[in-house]
């Protein structure tokens, strides 16, 4: 019982700091282009350079 008085805490502040994190990644634009990552791996962009 006596463990459940530290590990309630530290529960509430590891999923208060999450809570913080994915909220300033929102905030900060990470979730904005999510498709432009994906279709950047298919442009091949070393070919189009060559060709130059």
């Amino acid at each position: 019982m006596s463990a459940l008085l530290y590990l309630i805490p530290i529960a509430l502040l590891m999923g208060g700091a999450g809570l913080a994190l994915f909220i300033w990644s929102v905030k900060s634009g990470q979730y904005e282009d999510l498709d432009g990552a994906a279709e950047r791996i298919l442009l091949d962009d070393d070919l189009e350079e060559e060709h130059e």
